[in-house]
């Protein structure tokens, strides 16, 4: 099929390359143009596992292109994606102007049928919102607007695409359903189900989904903070709970609060539309109100533990993407986290595999960004894990003692061991578990 996806974001990029790997010709289009010529230089402008593989191959092989110009793309496109920006306004509601005003476009250069495919995570009823400004200019017998929202995870977005859980197709058109069911065919030879429903209901069932795994993450932070309170040890709780075959074992993991680009601009798009509809969803509201807090606690124990005397101290903080696997900053709890630490006088060292240059276009020379982990020890007091990365698991634990003015860590992920931290002689200080204690390098 000839595809055409507008927007090389996160996931109009993903999209583009993975539908081109399955032989489709794919023209992806974009109004930025600097953008759009790295790409024909073929620089992937994000980072995620096995894209640039993907990338390479199908550019290589012809299947992938790029362009500016929309008519162009449009033309010979079957199928059009609209994989734009929907960022939360001023009020919370997701801003669909980036949409509308691509709508409004294609009213003007659609010469025969073409499905309109909503990619973007969008509230409920924008389906019907494209079809009326589509409808304005072209007969409804040009195009059909299908939902087909995203559930691409940061980090494993590719393996999310290529062998997905489930596809949700939102269209009353019995020929759109064709053209998608045909689309998605090589994607779920293993038997993972296609899901036709109505528009609406494929625009909500997005909404939902993030909604409710950003509920489960606030749901074992509180419990976490509780057990701190009762001397109860969350992972210990986690795996009972998790064993429940009616709950499952994932999103049950404590932190210091949900980022990236979804969780937090759906779930407040979410609440706003239930506002719009004089619905007062109280769970969401609660789910919003606990993640705000829960960036705060680590950064509420350092100063406890400092007696709020930060000013002059150095911290080594290993992680600022708001998960592994990304170099997404968004929403990240580390950047609540260095801020509070900077605004109280602080120096921070920092690594990030992937992230510090999104970073740094933040904090300049405020932050000192270093080559590797334990470049970030000189000169620190203690150790802040803030990114689940893999290569923070198993450092030389000899080298970070020996390197850290304290034998002291806050691990906002809980990464480590408590036993194993407390054998290697270290303060170690996590989320919803026993603090250990042992006797410090200062005394």
């Amino acid at each position: 099929m000839n595809i055409a996806v507008v927007g090389t974001g996160y996931v109009g990029l993903v999209t583009g390359t993975c539908f081109a790997e399955t032989g489709n010709q794919v023209i992806c289009v974009d109004i930025n143009e600097e953008k759009i010529k790295s790409l024909k230089n073929g620089k992937v402008p994000i980072f995620e596992p096995g894209l640039e593989l993907l990338f390479e191959r199908n550019t290589k092989e012809g299947r992938l292109h790029f362009t500016t110009n929309l008519k162009e793309a449009v033309d010979t496109a079957q199928i059009i994606f609209l994989a734009l920006p929907t960022p939360p306004g001023a009020d919370g509601h997701a801003d669909l102007s980036y949409i509308m005003g691509v709508a409004r476009d294609l009213s003007e250069i659609i010469t025969d049928y073409k499905v309109i495919v909503d990619k973007s995570t969008v509230p409920v009823t924008t389906a019907e919102k494209v079809t009326a400004v589509l409808a304005e200019k072209l007969p409804k017998k040009m195009f059909d607007v299908v939902s087909n929202p995203e559930f691409l995870r940061e980090g494993v977005a590719v393996d999310d695409f290529m062998k997905p859980d489930r596809v949700v197709i939102g269209t009353k058109s019995e020929k759109a359903r064709k053209v998608m069911k045909l689309l998605y065919e090589p994607f779920v030879r293993q038997g993972n189900p296609i899901y036709f429903m109505d528009e609406r209901s494929a625009e909500m069932t997005k909404y939902a989904a993030n909604a409710y795994l950003a509920a489960r993450i606030s749901f074992m932070n509180e419990i976490a903070n509780l057990c701190e309170k009762v001397g109860a040890n969350v992972d210990s709780v986690r795996i009972g709970m998790g064993s429940d075959n009616r709950i499952g074992k994932r999103f049950l993991f404590p932190g210091i609060g949900y980022g990236g680009s979804c969780f937090p601009k759906d779930v407040q798009a979410l609440a706003k539309t239930a506002s719009d509809y004089s619905y007062d969803f109280k769970i969401l509201k609660s789910v919003m109100k606990v993640n705000a807090i829960q960036k705060t606690t680590l950064g509420k124990k350092i100063r406890k533990h400092y007696k709020n005397e930060l000013a002059g101290k150095t911290f080594a903080v290993w992680g600022l993407a708001f998960k592994p696997n990304t170099d997404d900053i968004r929403e990240a709890p580390a950047l609540v986290i260095i801020d509070e630490l900077l605004e109280a006088g602080a120096k921070v060292n920092a690594f990030d595999p992937e992230a510090m240059k999104n970073v740094k276009a933040i904090y300049g020379d405020r932050v000192n960004f270093c080559s590797n982990i334990y470049a970030t020890l000189e000169n620190a007091d203690c150790l802040l894990v803030l990114t689940e990365w893999s290569e923070f698991r198993t450092p030389d634990f000899a080298k970070v003692l020996a390197a850290l003015k304290d034998n002291l860590i806050f691990d906002g992920r809980n990464v480590y061991d408590l036993d194993r931290m407390k054998e290697l002689g270290f303060q170690y200080v996590s989320v919803g578990r026993p603090r250990v204690k042992v006797k410090s390098k200062l005394q």
